[in-house]
């Protein structure tokens, strides 16, 4: 029977558009048709998606337009419902059919798919990027920047179809209404509503409102039983109910080949078949060479038109069958998986990984490629202004592959840096463990660490933060309280606590050997702690200022410090306003005399306009007297005093202007001098650049009205700022560098860390949108792995009341990793303990907290002043001896690890490493004592020991035991006659016998000879009570209890020999 694809030449012609009409066809039945090259490239047009028509059918514009509109998916194991081909026809026929496509199907074979109800617009869409399938789940707008409104694009009302990969086993054993309920839920919680769940065909449906990410988490993977190994892909027919889709029609792929079940799908229980499909699939440009003698024939072959299916159906069932149980089968040899090659360290020469076996009795096959291989000739989006970054290569070497972060800043990863400037070809194959520079800080400019810089850096700052008032909050963890801490203050002490950072930051200046780069960093700090104490202190008010009358700010700062502490209220803005403005002349007064220096003597015009923009006017008039100048001496005394000066130099402008002076016959510095003193900065500026501290200073000096306040100032600041009349407040390693290193940094990053300041004061009571942006560390620093100052700034702050947040634990984990690196493990849970309670992570603070104690024991434990400080902050001692338990377990330091074990009430544990590893070296070496102490210490809680009698419950039965056989008086009477004493002793040594059933391989040599040791002497104490008088039934009783001993042979062997002797014995005296 011919194929149902092949289509007559006159149906081609006037259905498929994307065929053009010059191919012979020729009738075969059951064979392929003989179209030579023509199928390859019908494939290569239709994976461009390229579509051509007929041009008597429809103009060339209108068929342009329509490709320029449809959807784009490229993804090969993608498809999509109407295909592209009825889309294009449907739109031929219906013009705007794309704009209302109704219930249009997104999936992915072996995943699931999204139908989304109603009509939808999918002109333009690219369903590449907006719809991700991964296993159990499905990411509509994984870019919640690009995501649309409700109802918009893809974001509208959707019926979810997934396919689960559940155990076979697994669904037998648990009903499948178990898996319904645990699906529910999960659905609740995400928002979404169950619709159903095929345990046939594990096809899990349900419908949503709009998107983000729905499907099964790790830990509801682990609620339901699911299959070890990823999503298969299936036959594209058994996903379509049989239909073919147009990825059917446009690749054919040969899986003829053998079945490799030496190959890791086969140790993986994959079926080779589907794995050898799927790779073709994501890789069908690659051309595989095969050694001569493997098959003789190529391993691939030139898809033909008319061959629709991805997968061809086998041509016997049995062969099936066979193929899918092959796997299962390899599943079970005992065979390691792989074997590693080191080859080099050079990336060059990737290492290798080998599968096992693949050399014994198998031919070899030989591929091209040597590795996942980046071409950089190419502009990528990996390349031209995103140098350094790290290619993942995850997705090459497979899903269960892991990259991660380990102690002190250690990276694991698959990739490696590219796009540098001398890098040409690398390999992302290449697993790479590098270490990131979280020490940056504390290295001096010959990258060495300096304790200095470590004490000045962290210590001496910590210090400082535990000195102020705190607020505690206990919150129950478990069984246990934790004490959270927080800063509190007023902004009356905020001053002193400014000074005292100020003072350590310069005692770390003084430090040498440091880098340029590093001491510019402190001292903006410096200049940050400043502003801080200008801004958001106050000072206390004991009555009012009896008089206000300086015109300037620098007289009203004199006055202040030769006065009184006495201050009216409304004076208090025009206050704090001249503290700012000394405090911006001190931080451009470098920079006005870097420029100063470099001019000549006989630009004096432009030496008093940048004396100017520093606010240094005493030395501008002095300059401009000492050149004769009086006049303008004149005007720049009373320079940013009274508008009256203001105006009256603004109208002598206008006025010349109209009247029509030329100003070429004055100079242009002397008229930029006059445009400053008019309050015109910009005209003033004229084309020259200046920095934006320094643009500020002008706005607030000579533009804005002298008692203007400050909120006033900065938001005409932003303002200006906003329509790009003001620079932009760049960061303090932007603004002054160079730096040692290059920074990626590009104008509409981060402002400044004063500037957000400046707009922190400005906000007020309104809430203030830059918190974020403002406690990062490119703000004041250009290591975004430096948190050390950053965190102390906003801790003060927020005590202060200038904003509220719990929204900042990126703060406190880079400071606690900074910490951590130098080993101050006490001051990285002091911070741990800083961070907000937040009820949705309620245990957040103790998961952090017991992270440091289990990573870091060895540095903590081993420094008495950081176990003591770490207690006195509250940390249950509990979770201590836990941590020391572990690493005494870990490093085989048993004794230590079952007192820690014992200390932290693990008694379960406990007890196993008593039985295991400590009570029998103790008993050997004849230190009962201590024995009798652990064991006793336990006895209380065996009710929470698993096999207590067995155990520990031995020891203190054979001690017991043992005093009663050697005291006379003995206490407990049931021990009095032989016979009970006989009975105790059987029943000690059977448990005995028992225990070491229990234990079996878990006992070491040693315990059994101390196991051996008990019974013996338990036999020898009760042989020692048999004398004359007893009955022969009686002794022989006792020599029947010691014979079922577990005891050496030798032993035995004696004691047998003396039982058949007084069987003897016994004999003769009854003959006679």
């Amino acid at each position: 029977m011919a194929s149902a694809s092949l289509l007559s030449v006159s149906e081609s012609s006037g259905e498929m558009h994307g065929i053009p009409s010059n191919f012979s066809f020729s009738a075969g039945s059951g064979k392929d048709l003989d179209v030579k090259d023509a199928g390859v490239e019908i494939a290569s047009q239709f994976k461009k998606r390229k579509l051509y028509a007929d041009t008597d059918l429809l103009p060339c514009e209108v068929l342009r337009k329509i490709e320029e509109s449809l959807p784009v998916l490229h993804s090969p194991d993608y498809y999509m419902k109407p295909s592209l081909r009825d889309l294009v026809r449907q739109e031929i026929m219906d013009p705007g059919y794309c704009s209302r496509v109704p219930n249009f199907i997104v999936g992915r074979f072996g995943y699931g798919c999204v139908k989304f109800l109603g009509k939808t617009d999918v002109r333009w869409l690219d369903l590449d990027r907006i719809v991700k399938f991964c296993r159990h789940a499905v990411i509509v707008y994984e870019d919640e920047s690009d995501k649309p409104a409700v109802g918009v694009g893809l974001n509208k009302a959707a019926e979810v179809t997934l396919r689960l990969q559940l155990r076979h086993s697994g669904l037998q054993k648990g009903h499948p209404d178990d898996i319904i309920k645990k699906l529910r839920v999960i659905m609740e919680r995400q928002g979404a509503q169950f619709i159903s769940f095929n345990p046939t065909n594990v096809e899990w449906s349900f419908l949503v409102d709009h998107f983000s990410r729905f499907g099964l988490s790790d830990d509801d993977e682990e609620d339901i039983t699911m299959d070890d190994v990823n999503g298969v892909v299936q036959d594209p027919g058994e996903m379509n109910g049989g239909e073919n889709s147009e990825f059917d029609e446009e690749t054919h792929i040969d899986t003829t080949g053998p079945v490799l079940t030496h190959s890791l799908p086969s140790h993986l229980g994959l079926d080779p078949v589907k794995m050898k499909e799927m790779k073709m699939l994501m890789f069908p440009v690659e051309e595989e060479e095969e050694v001569d003698g493997f098959r003789g024939i190529s391993s691939r072959r030139k898809p033909t038109f008319g061959q629709e299916h991805i997968r061809p159906p086998l041509h016997d069932s049995n062969q099936r069958m066979s193929l899918r149980s092959t796997p299962s089968a390899l599943r079970k040899m005992p065979v390691a998986l792989l074997e590693y090659n080191p080859g080099s360290f050079d990336s060059s020469s990737p290492c290798s990984i080998l599968m096992t076996q693949q050399n014994k009795d198998i031919p070899l096959k030989v591929i091209k490629r040597e590795g996942f291989k980046l071409d950089l000739k190419q502009e990528t989006p990996i390349t031209g202004s995103h140098s350094h970054n790290i290619v993942d290569a995850a997705l090459f070497m497979g899903r269960s592959f892991r990259v991660g972060w380990g102690p002190n800043g250690v990276l694991v990863h698959s990739g490696m840096p590219i796009a540098g400037n001398d890098s040409q070809r690398v390999l992302s194959s290449v697993i790479n463990v590098e270490r990131v520079a979280i020490d940056k800080v504390v290295r001096d400019e010959h990258n060495k660490v300096k304790k200095e810089l470590v004490e000045f850096t962290f210590d001496s700052p910590l210090n400082l933060h535990k000195a102020l008032n705190h607020e505690i909050k206990e919150v129950e963890v478990g069984s246990f309280r934790l004490k959270l801490q927080k800063v509190v203050s007023d902004r009356l002490t905020l001053s002193d606590i400014c000074r005292s950072y100020i003072d350590i930051i310069e005692r770390q200046l003084d430090v040498p050997d440091q880098s340029s780069s590093a001491r510019l960093v402190l001292m903006h700090q410096v200049m940050v702690w400043e502003l801080i104490k200008v801004l958001f202190s106050e000072r206390e008010n004991t009555g009012q200022l009896k008089s206000m009358g300086a015109d300037n700010e620098e007289d009203m700062m004199q006055d202040l410090k030769e006065g009184p502490p006495e201050v009216d209220p409304e004076a208090l803005p025009l206050i704090r306003r001249a503290e700012f403005s000394c405090w911006l002349q001190e931080s451009v007064c470098h920079r006005v005399q870097d420029e100063v220096s470099s001019l000549s003597e006989s630009r004096y015009l432009e030496h008093i306009f940048i004396l100017l923009t520093g606010r240094q006017l005493d030395a501008a008039v002095e300059l401009a007297a000492s050149r004769g100048d009086v006049r303008l001496a004149c005007l720049l005394s009373q320079a940013g005093g009274s508008k009256v000066n203001r105006s009256d130099v603004a109208w002598q402008l206008d006025l010349w202007r109209k009247n029509g002076l030329d100003f070429n016959f004055i100079e242009k510095e002397r008229i930029r001098l006059y445009e400053l003193l008019a309050g015109n900065i910009h005209r003033a500026l004229y084309n020259s650049k200046i920095d934006w501290k320094r643009f500020l200073g002008l706005l607030m000096w000579y533009q804005l009205s002298p008692d203007t306040r400050l909120p006033v100032v900065f938001q005409t600041y932003q303002r200006l700022l906003d329509d790009g009349k003001a620079p932009f407040p760049a960061p303090i390693y932007v603004d002054e560098g160079p730096m040692e290193e290059d920074i990626n940094w590009s104008v509409g990053g981060h402002f400044d860390l004063s500037y957000y300041l400046m707009l922190l004061h400005a906000s007020e009571e309104s809430e203030f949108g830059f918190l974020k942006t403002m406690f990062s560390a490119f703000s004041s620093t250009p290591d975004p792995l430096d948190h050390h100052m950053i965190w102390h700034q906003h801790a003060v702050l927020e005590a202060v009341g200038a904003f509220h947040s719990d929204d900042h634990q990126v703060l406190d984990m880079g400071l606690i990793s900074q910490l951590l690196c130098q080993g101050l493990c006490h001051w990285a849970i002091y911070v741990a303990l800083h961070i907000p309670y937040c009820e949705d992570y309620p245990y957040l603070q103790a998961t952090i907290i017991r992270e440091i104690l289990f990573q870091y024991c060895e540095s903590w434990s081993s420094e008495e002043s950081q176990r003591q400080f770490i207690q006195d902050l509250g940390v249950p001692l509990e979770w201590m001896h836990e941590a020391m338990a572990v690493y005494y377990n870990y490093h085989g330091d048993l004794p230590k690890a079952l007192e820690h074990f014992l200390e932290c009430a693990y008694w379960q544990k406990a007890h196993s490493i008593l039985i295991t590893s400590v009570a029998h070296m103790l008993f050997l070496s004849a230190n009962h004592s201590e024995i009798w102490s652990i064991a006793t210490s336990m006895e209380d809680h065996k009710s929470e020991i698993e096999n207590w009698d067995l155990g520990a419950g031995i020891y203190i039965s054979f001690y017991e035991l043992r005093s009663s056989l050697q005291e006379d008086n003995n206490t407990m009477t049931e021990l009095d006659s032989l016979d009970s004493k006989n009975a105790a002793c059987r029943d000690f040594l059977g448990r005995l016998s028992e225990s070491l059933g229990v234990w079996g391989g878990r006992l070491p040599v040693d315990a059994r000879v101390a196991f051996s040791k008990m019974a013996e002497e338990i036999c020898s104490l009760l042989l020692s009570d048999i004398s004359e008088g007893l009955t022969r039934d009686d002794q022989l009783d006792c020599f029947d209890t010691v014979l079922s001993a577990p005891i050496p042979e030798d032993l035995r062997s004696n004691h047998l020999q003396d039982a058949v002797s007084l069987f003897t014995c016994h004999l003769a005296e009854m003959a006679t």
